[in-house]
């Protein structure tokens, strides 16, 4: 017997939340912020959104969600289309090769690997817009990008670990 339609919608948007967050900080991440210069060490919070749930839940977090979540920052963002779409599908994909590693081990080690991948997607990142630009972007920006995203997820890891652990134990 089928369940009732409630019920039905609860699950869809419980199995959708992954996804939805993830989407959500890219919109944080797009918001305007009158400050100068920031918006080229925005930390990459979308990255941090691919990172956990590609380990916790990847049944949640396809690659086909991630590429166009990909595709929704590259258009909000204004970059080449695609660029971010390749990014995060490459980090999807490392994520997902060492996810067995990273989850049975502690939040150092968690932290570790996710500052592993943003190094990984920040070098990619550069080089990527280094060859589509055809000049040699500056090296600051993206370190002090890195750096506040590695040092912005904690807090972020944390809180979808409760929401993890609260909303989506169910599903």
């Amino acid at each position: 017997m089928k369940p009732p339609f409630g019920q039905q919608l609860d699950t869809l948007a419980r199995r959708l939340t992954p996804a939805a967050v993830t989407l959500g900080l890219v919109l944080l991440a797009a918001m305007p912020v009158h400050v100068p210069g920031f918006a080229q060490v925005m930390p990459l919070l979308p990255l941090i959104g691919v990172y956990h749930w590609t380990l916790y839940r990847p049944d949640l977090m396809p690659a086909r969600a991630v590429f166009l979540i990909g595709l929704f920052h590259d258009a909000i963002g204004g970059g080449p289309i695609g660029f971010y779409a390749a990014i995060f599908l490459i980090a999807h994909g490392v994520t997902l090769s060492q996810a067995r590693f990273f989850v049975a081990k502690g939040f150092a080690v968690l932290w570790f690997g996710f500052a592993a991948v943003a190094a990984g997607a920040a070098v990619l990142a550069w080089v990527t817009a280094m060859l589509f630009y055809g000049t040699l972007p500056g090296v600051w920006a993206p370190l002090f990008q890195y750096a506040l995203t590695a040092g912005v997820f904690p807090f972020l890891s944390r809180l979808f670990l409760r929401w993890q652990q609260g909303l989506l134990a169910q599903v």
